[in-house]
Protein backbone atom coordinates (compact mmCIF):
# COMPACT_ATOMS: atom_id res chain seq x y z
CA UNK A 1 0.00 0.00 0.00
CA UNK A 2 0.90 3.75 -0.46
CA UNK A 3 0.55 4.04 3.14
CA UNK A 4 3.25 2.00 3.97
CA UNK A 5 5.86 2.77 1.38
CA UNK A 6 5.64 6.60 2.90
CA UNK A 7 5.83 5.26 6.50
CA UNK A 8 9.42 2.82 5.42
CA UNK A 9 10.52 5.91 3.76
CA UNK A 10 9.77 8.95 6.51
CA UNK A 11 9.66 6.09 9.52
CA UNK A 12 7.42 7.29 12.88
CA UNK A 13 9.45 10.33 13.14
CA UNK A 14 8.76 11.74 9.35
CA UNK A 15 4.81 10.82 9.88
CA UNK A 16 4.81 13.07 13.37
CA UNK A 17 6.78 15.74 10.71
CA UNK A 18 3.76 15.70 8.53
CA UNK A 19 0.95 16.03 10.94
CA UNK A 20 3.30 19.25 12.34
CA UNK A 21 3.50 20.19 9.10
CA UNK A 22 -0.78 20.21 8.12
CA UNK A 23 -0.52 22.33 11.28
CA UNK A 24 2.09 24.83 10.31
CA UNK A 25 0.07 25.60 6.93
CA UNK A 26 -3.60 25.30 8.58
CA UNK A 27 -1.90 28.37 11.82
CA UNK A 28 0.13 30.37 9.24
CA UNK A 29 -2.99 30.73 6.50
CA UNK A 30 -5.71 31.14 9.64
CA UNK A 31 -3.31 33.94 11.06
CA UNK A 32 -2.26 35.54 7.29
CA UNK A 33 -6.37 35.54 7.16
CA UNK A 34 -7.61 36.73 10.39
CA UNK A 35 -5.12 39.96 10.73
CA UNK A 36 -5.41 41.14 7.06
CA UNK A 37 -8.63 41.19 7.50
CA UNK A 38 -8.92 42.75 10.94
CA UNK A 39 -6.00 44.99 10.19
CA UNK A 40 -8.37 46.12 7.07
CA UNK A 41 -11.05 47.17 9.79
CA UNK A 42 -9.14 48.68 11.84
CA UNK A 43 -7.61 51.40 9.12
CA UNK A 44 -10.95 51.89 8.08
CA UNK A 45 -12.72 52.06 11.63
CA UNK A 46 -9.95 54.36 12.86
CA UNK A 47 -10.86 56.70 9.59
CA UNK A 48 -14.68 56.61 10.75
CA UNK A 49 -13.67 56.86 14.45
CA UNK A 50 -11.73 59.89 14.31
CA UNK A 51 -14.01 62.25 11.91
CA UNK A 52 -17.16 61.04 14.46
CA UNK A 53 -18.70 62.93 17.76
CA UNK A 54 -17.34 62.05 21.33
CA UNK A 55 -21.05 60.19 21.24
CA UNK A 56 -20.41 58.71 17.97
CA UNK A 57 -17.59 56.97 19.22
CA UNK A 58 -18.47 55.69 22.23
CA UNK A 59 -21.39 54.23 20.45
CA UNK A 60 -19.16 52.62 17.62
CA UNK A 61 -19.07 48.95 17.17
CA UNK A 62 -15.79 47.10 18.47
CA UNK A 63 -16.29 43.86 17.48
CA UNK A 64 -12.85 44.03 15.63
CA UNK A 65 -10.48 43.81 18.37
CA UNK A 66 -8.11 46.28 17.53
CA UNK A 67 -10.90 49.04 17.22
CA UNK A 68 -11.82 47.39 20.71
CA UNK A 69 -8.47 47.91 22.57
CA UNK A 70 -8.66 51.61 21.23
CA UNK A 71 -12.20 52.00 22.83
CA UNK A 72 -10.99 49.92 25.85
CA UNK A 73 -8.05 52.93 26.19
CA UNK A 74 -9.99 56.07 25.61
CA UNK A 75 -13.59 55.33 27.38
CA UNK A 76 -12.89 52.38 30.05
CA UNK A 77 -8.98 52.59 31.00
CA UNK A 78 -7.73 56.28 30.38
CA UNK A 79 -8.57 57.61 33.83
CA UNK A 80 -6.92 54.01 35.57
CA UNK A 81 -3.41 54.05 34.09
CA UNK A 82 -0.55 56.61 33.54
CA UNK A 83 1.14 53.95 30.90
CA UNK A 84 0.00 53.89 27.49
CA UNK A 85 1.97 51.28 26.24
CA UNK A 86 1.79 49.00 29.27
CA UNK A 87 -2.31 49.62 28.93
CA UNK A 88 -2.41 48.64 24.99
CA UNK A 89 0.08 45.59 25.47
CA UNK A 90 -2.37 43.99 28.53
CA UNK A 91 -5.39 44.86 26.29
CA UNK A 92 -3.50 43.01 23.25
CA UNK A 93 -3.41 40.25 25.21
CA UNK A 94 -6.99 40.40 25.86
CA UNK A 95 -8.33 41.05 22.56
CA UNK A 96 -5.92 39.06 20.57
CA UNK A 97 -5.56 36.24 22.54
CA UNK A 98 -5.83 34.02 19.53
CA UNK A 99 -4.03 35.06 17.53
CA UNK A 100 -0.67 35.58 19.86
CA UNK A 101 -1.65 31.68 21.29
CA UNK A 102 -1.25 31.29 17.00
CA UNK A 103 1.91 32.30 17.59
CA UNK A 104 3.05 30.54 20.41
CA UNK A 105 2.22 27.62 18.27
CA UNK A 106 4.09 28.84 15.84
CA UNK A 107 6.80 29.39 17.70
CA UNK A 108 6.70 25.84 18.92
CA UNK A 109 6.91 24.49 15.51
CA UNK A 110 9.74 26.04 14.62
CA UNK A 111 11.64 24.60 18.19
CA UNK A 112 10.58 21.24 17.07
CA UNK A 113 10.94 20.59 13.44
CA UNK A 114 14.29 20.38 13.37
CA UNK A 115 14.32 18.26 16.44
CA UNK A 116 11.87 15.66 15.21
CA UNK A 117 14.49 15.46 11.85
CA UNK A 118 17.36 15.05 14.18
CA UNK A 119 14.80 11.71 15.90
CA UNK A 120 14.39 10.58 12.72
CA UNK A 121 18.09 10.96 11.77
CA UNK A 122 19.13 9.04 14.49
CA UNK A 123 16.22 6.51 14.32
CA UNK A 124 17.83 5.86 10.73
CA UNK A 125 21.24 5.85 11.44
CA UNK A 126 20.55 3.39 14.82
CA UNK A 127 18.52 0.80 11.76
CA UNK A 128 21.49 0.96 9.78
CA UNK A 129 23.77 0.25 12.41
CA UNK A 130 21.86 -2.84 13.66
CA UNK A 131 21.41 -4.23 10.50
CA UNK A 132 25.46 -3.93 9.96
CA UNK A 133 25.56 -5.49 13.67
CA UNK A 134 23.73 -8.59 13.25
CA UNK A 135 23.82 -10.01 9.77
CA UNK A 136 26.90 -10.71 8.53
CA UNK A 137 26.54 -10.06 4.97
CA UNK A 138 23.83 -7.17 5.12
CA UNK A 139 21.61 -6.05 2.70
CA UNK A 140 22.47 -2.96 0.52
CA UNK A 141 18.82 -1.56 0.39
CA UNK A 142 18.12 -2.06 3.82
CA UNK A 143 21.33 0.05 4.65
CA UNK A 144 20.26 2.52 2.24
CA UNK A 145 16.59 2.75 3.08
CA UNK A 146 17.86 3.59 6.63
CA UNK A 147 20.41 6.19 5.39
CA UNK A 148 17.45 7.38 3.42
CA UNK A 149 15.19 7.76 6.42
CA UNK A 150 17.72 9.92 8.40
CA UNK A 151 18.65 12.42 5.49
CA UNK A 152 14.78 12.42 4.83
CA UNK A 153 13.70 13.27 7.94
CA UNK A 154 16.11 15.80 8.46
CA UNK A 155 15.18 17.80 5.10
CA UNK A 156 11.43 17.99 6.19
CA UNK A 157 12.14 19.23 9.43
CA UNK A 158 14.32 22.00 7.92
CA UNK A 159 11.64 22.60 5.08
CA UNK A 160 8.59 22.90 7.99
CA UNK A 161 11.05 24.85 10.42
CA UNK A 162 12.03 27.67 8.21
CA UNK A 163 9.36 29.11 6.12
CA UNK A 164 7.13 28.93 9.19
CA UNK A 165 9.80 30.94 10.85
CA UNK A 166 9.52 33.62 8.51
CA UNK A 167 5.70 33.54 8.68
CA UNK A 168 6.72 33.79 12.79
CA UNK A 169 8.46 36.87 12.47
CA UNK A 170 6.40 38.40 9.61
CA UNK A 171 3.44 38.24 12.22
CA UNK A 172 5.27 38.98 15.17
CA UNK A 173 5.96 42.14 13.03
CA UNK A 174 2.69 43.16 11.54
CA UNK A 175 1.36 42.27 15.31
CA UNK A 176 3.58 45.39 16.74
CA UNK A 177 3.09 47.41 13.89
CA UNK A 178 -0.73 47.39 14.82
CA UNK A 179 0.19 47.69 18.50
CA UNK A 180 2.32 51.41 17.72
CA UNK A 181 -1.09 52.63 15.62
CA UNK A 182 -3.49 51.46 18.44
CA UNK A 183 -1.27 53.76 20.41
CA UNK A 184 -0.76 56.71 18.36
CA UNK A 185 -4.68 56.27 17.89
CA UNK A 186 -5.65 56.26 21.50
CA UNK A 187 -3.41 59.66 22.36
CA UNK A 188 -5.20 61.51 19.36
CA UNK A 189 -9.15 60.27 20.74
CA UNK A 190 -7.95 61.09 24.22
CA UNK A 191 -6.72 64.37 23.01
CA UNK A 192 -10.08 65.05 21.12
CA UNK A 193 -12.30 63.54 23.74
CA UNK A 194 -10.22 66.05 26.61
CA UNK A 195 -9.39 62.48 28.50
CA UNK A 196 -5.96 62.48 28.14
CA UNK A 197 -5.54 64.59 31.65
CA UNK A 198 -5.39 61.26 33.18
CA UNK A 199 -1.90 60.21 31.45
CA UNK A 200 1.63 61.13 32.60
CA UNK A 201 2.23 62.30 28.98
CA UNK A 202 -0.84 64.85 29.04
CA UNK A 203 -2.16 65.91 25.88
CA UNK A 204 1.12 65.60 24.40
CA UNK A 205 1.72 62.31 22.49
CA UNK A 206 4.18 60.06 24.40
CA UNK A 207 7.25 58.28 22.43
CA UNK A 208 5.91 54.85 21.01
CA UNK A 209 8.21 52.28 21.57
CA UNK A 210 7.17 48.68 21.79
Amino acid sequence: MVIDHIYSLIGPAGVALLVLGVAAVYLSLWSFIYLARVGRQFRRGMRDYENGTDSFIAEMEVSNPLIAVVHEVVFRHSEHSNDMRAEVAYLFLKHLRFLNNTLVWLRFIVAVAPLLGLLGTVLGMVSVFHTMAFESSPDATALAGGISQALLTTVMGLVIAIPVLGVYYFMTLQVKEYRIGAIEHSYRLLKKSGRAAGHSCGAHACPVNV
